[in-house]
């Protein structure tokens, strides 16, 4: 694998994105919705085998002291190889001074606890889909 990491979303194939998101069970949407998340986002990385898009994630934040990631996805065949530690720790260097959240996927909490996150005891959520959120176990 030759990792190539991208820090803007220049020549991104955005039905790529979406196709990443359905692949590893995540929420997605068209392309040009996630366009948009990503470009209106504070920072983001893109991971290439070569040319092949395979991962990325995004920081939503103030750039001051608090930050959100969101959209950290790796195509299964790519999983395991540090392609997911290489996409948050990225985001997480580009603004150090801040505190950051996340929600993970159900099952994926080990991998975060990997990078030094901690499960929160008084995280809450109103999602707009509020109970397909709950049938994928992100809500009591």
């Amino acid at each position: 694998m030759n990792l190539k990491i991208q820090h803007t979303c220049l020549n991104i194939d955005w039905n790529s994105v979406s196709e990443i998101l359905k692949k590893v069970g995540m929420s997605y949407f068209e392309g040009e919705m996630h366009k948009r998340a990503f470009e209106n986002s504070h920072t983001v990385i893109f991971a290439f085998d070569d040319d092949k898009l395979i991962g990325f994630g995004r920081a939503i934040s103030d750039g001051t002291y608090q930050a959100a990631i969101y959209d950290v996805a790796v195509l299964p065949e790519y999983q395991g190889k540090n392609v997911g530690s290489s996409i948050v720790n990225g985001i997480l260097k580009c603004i150090p001074q801040c505190s950051f959240i996340l929600y993970a996927s159900p099952g994926k909490e080990i991998f975060y606890e990997t990078l030094n996150f901690k499960k929160m005891k008084t995280g809450m959520a109103l999602f707009s889909n509020e109970e397909k959120m709950k049938e994928k176990g992100f809500t009591e």
